[in-house]
């Protein structure tokens, strides 16, 4: 005669207790790390506060028409409701397909990108051999690396400022190449020396970054490996090219992409330099705040529209970047 067995209370007939559900799950994790949840509670407060609510706010309203005459504001004692209405993607649409998109989008999305490679580019070549020099014994090299960190820690405004009162017409810059003979652009007129002093500018601006996190990883790179590849006979260039880029991997990977999510949405630069002025020269998140708050009527939906598109580009930027750099990795061992 057969005899059922009856499992143990709790346990699953393989003798398995069963897997606690969604909510005791959250519960186990709150009891044993409250102090955790506790902590970080704040920090995401007030990020919900100063970032979650304005983009949600900015995808709405790239949903509708909303300009500075329909929405709602505050009169005296008197509330004017918002008026402005849902039309979907067509901002979308209007942005990318629409008449004049060209001059309103694509030219400046490809002055944008131009305007990141070359500026990163000449920061991370600039910065590395600043970097290799200040790593180098040298006589005086704590004062170098002072002065060379100066444009970093002056505020952004106050260089820019200088720069600008340099650029203008007879201006030190001018001055200096009229002394010599050379021609006196216009550096905040003409077109093209417009896009030249604002890449200079940034130039100036975002090497010490590269310099001072470049020189970490110098200094992080073993002495040994160094003069192992010397008794090899390696010459310079081999080991520049086979122990120092190699040991600034890791770094070079960081900085370059800070350095291009920073310079893509490099905002104070442009608007300092050239205020709304210089179209030729806006950068698509200057060309977003010239929609948003410098024209009238202010067109809120065209703006959020290119805030959205912004943020679209980095992230999808951001991918493939991590995605290249998993790949090498993996392919380097």
């Amino acid at each position: 005669m057969a005899v059922a067995v009856q499992g143990a209370p709790g346990k699953s007939s393989r003798g398995r207790e069963p897997r606690p559900g969604l909510v005791e799950r959250i519960k186990l994790s709150y009891s044993k790390y409250w102090y955790a949840y506790a902590m970080i509670a704040p920090v995401v407060v007030v990020l919900g506060v100063l970032v979650g609510y304005p983009l949600v706010r900015g995808v709405y309203l790239t949903l509708t028409d909303a300009t500075s005459l329909n929405t709602g504001r505050q009169i005296g004692v008197n509330h004017i409701p918002d008026s402005f209405k849902f039309v979907g993607l067509h901002n979308y649409a209007d942005v990318l397909w629409g008449p004049g998109s060209y001059d309103r989008f694509w030219s400046h999305f490809v002055w944008t990108i131009a305007w990141t490679a070359i500026c990163v580019v000449l920061h991370y070549t600039i910065g590395l051999a600043l970097a290799m020099l200040l790593n180098q014994k040298l006589r005086g090299r704590g004062l170098y690396r002072m002065l060379l960190i100066l444009p970093w820690a002056v505020p952004t405004f106050v260089t820019v400022f200088s720069w600008r009162l340099m650029l203008a017409d007879g201006g030190a810059i001018n001055a200096v190449l009229g002394s010599v003979g050379l021609p006196e652009p216009g550096w905040l007129s003409d077109p093209f020396a417009q896009k030249a002093a604002a890449v200079a500018v940034n130039t100036w601006v975002g090497v010490p970054f590269m310099m001072v996190s470049l020189l970490g990883g110098l200094q992080s790179i073993p002495a040994e490996l160094y003069e192992a590849a010397e008794m090899d006979g390696a010459s310079p260039w081999q080991r520049f090219r086979y122990v120092t880029l190699p040991g600034l991997r890791t770094v070079s990977s960081t900085v370059v992409l800070l350095g291009v999510i920073w310079t893509f949405n490099q905002f104070a630069v442009i608007f300092l330099l050239f205020g709304n002025g210089a179209p030729d020269a806006q950068i698509l998140v200057t060309w977003a705040y010239r929609l948003g708050f410098g024209q009238m009527p202010r067109d809120y939906a065209q703006s959020a529209t290119y805030g959205v598109l912004l943020l679209s580009l980095l992230i999808v930027f951001t991918s493939f970047y991590r995605r290249w750099l998993a790949r090498n990795e993996q392919a380097n061992g």
